[in-house]
């Protein structure tokens, strides 16, 4: 009987075996099939290249040493020299990627893109190599990088929402090799948006806007000549907060100089967005340049109010965006010099899901009868369908229209003798009417 016994304690243990190997393989093929790549999704997908040498929101910087632009166009990031010219594509694909920002030493980018499934910050060589998900939030959202001095740290706007609003931000800073980051600012409520830090080169201030409309929640019929956007300062060594420029036309996207005495920003003068310049040290306000593509003050600004812009490491010229073009403006002048560029954009698109669906059939199926109505001697019925009287013999059983009116016709009934029915009709022209027809 042992015999008997080990051979079935062999069986079994076989059995049990197999049943782990094939729970382990399913469990597998489930888990590939659920693995969803921004980049290559399923479906199939038709290329496109075109040429391009106009942008719409194109958020920009400029490299430490003042050679090289970078900027990203229709979810793509390219790279050229300053003087303008053919740009090279550094990021492409499915993926969103936008707002690159060059390290201090210009050894790398910081951009945000959604190629990890949602809006996270990434970092890359300054040739496009070695790229990288720096941050994990999957709710939480992250844009708008922006350098610590020193190219350690940077800072990040981190997206909140509520049930009834597209959210509100908060500043959070994270190393560059990742980790869950430190808050440096707290939203108010989650529809009043905090946004576009910005901080300046000797690291003790950071800079970011915030929406200070009255009423403490979002509004959809705000006035940007009063003021909705104020930019703050947090000082690092004492937590101290403060607002640096308010008014009317309100104030967003704040960029300071390389050396520290100036901050650019954005304002609406009635209907123009105009670039303006303070003077960090005197208080000194003054327009440089009215010409900008409309900003973002009324709406939903997740991304920022304006793109990008960024100084010349000489702090004698903006580079900025504006209708279409990326323009420098000198500081002293004000004189706008277009920077020409060329883009040969490469983009998929996905081939679009057909359904047959019918405009119009001879015979349908109707699924709803209205207002069934029996005649008096009950040998017959009455009834609305797809907006018109029919009316049916019950033991011959066919439908037949009562009318052959255009107009909708409902809520009808039979007289009590049997011999008229009554009905309202609609027509858009003639409006609401009362019928009554003879039936003999």
């Amino acid at each position: 009987m042992k015999p008997t016994l080990t051979y079935h304690k062999a069986l079994k243990n076989n059995i049990l075996q197999a049943l782990v190997l094939l729970i382990s393989l399913t469990s597998l093929q489930a888990q590939q099939k659920s693995t969803w790549e921004v980049n290559s999704p399923e479906g199939k997908y038709s290329t496109h290249e075109f040429r391009l040498e106009e942008g719409t929101w194109m958020n920009l910087d400029v490299s430490p040493d003042g050679k090289t632009l970078v900027f990203d166009l229709l979810g793509d990031i390219y790279s050229m020299p300053i003087s303008g010219g053919q740009a090279v594509v550094l990021r492409s694909g499915l993926a969103f990627e936008v707002q690159p920002r060059f390290s201090p030493d210009g050894q790398h980018i910081l951009f945000t893109s959604d190629a990890g499934g949602g809006d996270n910050i990434w970092m890359m060589d300054p040739d496009g190599q070695n790229a990288k998900q720096i941050t994990k939030e999957t709710f939480r959202l992250l844009n708008n990088p922006c350098w610590m001095p020193g190219g350690d740290y940077f800072l990040a706007r981190k997206h909140f929402t509520s049930s009834r609003s597209l959210g509100a931000g908060e500043i959070w800073m994270y190393h560059k090799t990742g980790g869950s980051g430190i808050q440096l600012s707290k939203r108010k409520n989650d529809q009043q948006d905090v946004n576009e830090p910005e901080v300046s080169p000797d690291g003790k201030y950071i800079y970011y806007v915030e929406d200070m409309y009255p009423g403490g929640y979002f509004q959809y019929n705000k006035d940007p000549n009063s003021q909705i956007y104020v930019i703050k300062r947090y000082e690092r060594s004492t937590g101290k907060t403060s607002t640096i420029i308010s008014g009317p036309g309100g104030a967003v996207r704040p960029k300071v100089s390389p050396d520290g005495k100036k901050l650019a920003f954005i304002r609406r003068v009635r209907t123009k967005t105009v670039l303006y310049i303070h003077d960090l040290e005197s208080g000194a306000e003054y327009p440089i340049y009215s010409d900008l593509s409309k900003d973002q003050q009324e709406a939903w600004a997740i991304f920022g109010v304006y793109p990008n812009y960024t100084w010349t490491p000489d702090n004698q010229n903006i580079i900025i965006w504006a209708k279409g073009k990326i323009q420098s403006i000198a500081l002293e002048s004000g004189k706008a010099s277009m920077i020409p560029f060329s883009v040969k954009a490469k983009h998929q698109f996905r081939q679009t899901v057909r359904f047959e669906n019918p405009v119009y059939e001879e015979n349908m199926e109707v699924k709803v009868l209205r207002h069934l109505r029996t005649s008096p001697d009950g040998k017959s019925i009455l009834f609305t369908a797809l907006g018109h009287l029919y009316t049916m013999d019950l033991t011959k059983g066919k439908p037949q229209r009562l009318t052959q009116d255009a107009h909708f016709e409902f809520e009808a009934s039979f007289s009590k003798d049997g011999k008229k029915i009554v009905y309202v009709s609609w027509e858009d022209e003639d409006l609401g009417s009362i019928y009554l027809y003879d039936i003999e």
